[in-house]
């Protein structure tokens, strides 16, 4: 009968793993960027009140969250090179996270607040200056696509900065739209384009903000990665041979694309506990990605420890093991 809970708790936690974003990634590259970005959506408020145009005004709206995309990842790359300290065991990756969220829903209330003037421009449209706009459109798609090579020559290995990449991508369509309706206005001088182009914007600026907002609340719930299922995990640690029971399983993100897993293991007597948990932790590193895992390897016939008396999730056991089977009366054990 032996515990783990010593050299194999201890040493059943998997290292090698890259937390946050790299820093090597080019700062130069992303503030010429955000400069950029910066400096145009200025213009473009100016241009849009002058030319009376909503869906410049709804551009400019989605290039300021371009900017928070940009601002965040170089906010990420400073903060990742600190070391944890004090009470911030895993430092400050979670900035990231509290900073989508605060995007996401002020994404949401502009694209409404968006929707509902664009409607009233469909009842009541006002004067536009098609010329104004559609220059505005065509020198936004000129810029957006200068930051979008600029933000591609850095490190994109970084999910901050292959964030900013595909946000500034996504905001090319918008003046794509924008500048179509120009050119509609200043063909044919049916105003309300302009409208319609606006709710284009909105439509795109409602899929980031709800994208932002769920994937930050699943983060905050500590909720699964959304490639990994828990349930088929816990099936497949099963089927490592020797293993008898998993239970305590959680898989949760420390911040978006690091993934962490911690487990309570049973192995069948006479078997090497630290043996198995290499080859556990390798299946999770190899299949999963899962390389910050924290296992906990018993016996199973080890006396209870404390805190399997509050054991949470599913109890996974192994369909054909050597050793004896888990005690009815104590599923976890």
């Amino acid at each position: 009968m032996s515990h783990d809970h010593g050299e194999g708790a201890a040493a059943g936690h998997g290292h090698g793993h890259g937390h946050g974003v790299s820093a090597n990634a080019d700062r130069k590259l992303l503030s010429g960027a955000l400069a950029l970005i910066v400096g145009f959506m200025i213009a473009e408020v100016i241009v849009g009140v002058a030319a009376g145009s909503l869906a410049l005004v709804t551009d400019a709206a989605h290039m300021l969250t371009d900017a928070i995309a940009i601002a965040l990842a170089l906010l990420a790359i400073r903060l990742a090179a600190k070391p944890p300290a004090g009470g911030f065991t895993y430092g400050f990756k979670r900035v990231e996270i509290l900073s989508a969220q605060a995007n996401g829903i002020t994404l949401l209330l502009l694209a409404v607040y968006f929707v509902y003037e664009a409607v009233s421009r469909l009842i009541h449209p006002p004067e536009v200056k098609g010329a104004l706009v559609l220059i505005t459109g065509v020198v936004g798609i000129v810029v957006n696509l200068f930051a979008t090579w600029l933000i591609s020559k850095a490190n994109r290995s970084s999910l901050n900065v292959e964030g900013a990449f595909q946000h500034i991508l996504n905001d090319l369509f918008a003046f794509v739209a924008t500048a179509i309706a120009g050119l509609v206005v200043l063909l044919t001088g049916f105003a309300r384009a302009d409208a319609i182009a606006a709710f284009v914007v909105a439509v795109l600026m409602l899929k980031a903000g709800v994208s932002l907002v769920r994937d930050s609340g699943r983060i905050f719930l500590e909720a699964a990665p959304a490639a990994i299922d828990p349930q088929a995990l816990g099936a497949e640690l099963c089927a490592v041979p020797g293993v008898v029971e998993v239970h305590d399983l959680h898989v949760w993100e420390i911040t978006s694309g690091e993934p962490a897993a911690s487990a309570h293991i049973l192995v069948a007597e006479g078997l090497d506990c630290h043996q198995i948990r290499v080859r556990i932790e390798q299946l999770l590193a190899e299949r999963h990605h899962l390389t910050h895992s924290t296992l906990q390897v018993d016996h199973a016939g080890a006396e209870a420890p404390e805190h399997c008396s509050d054991a949470h999730g599913a109890v996974h056991r192994a369909v054909t093991g050597a050793g004896p089977a888990p005690d009815p009366a104590n599923p976890h054990h």
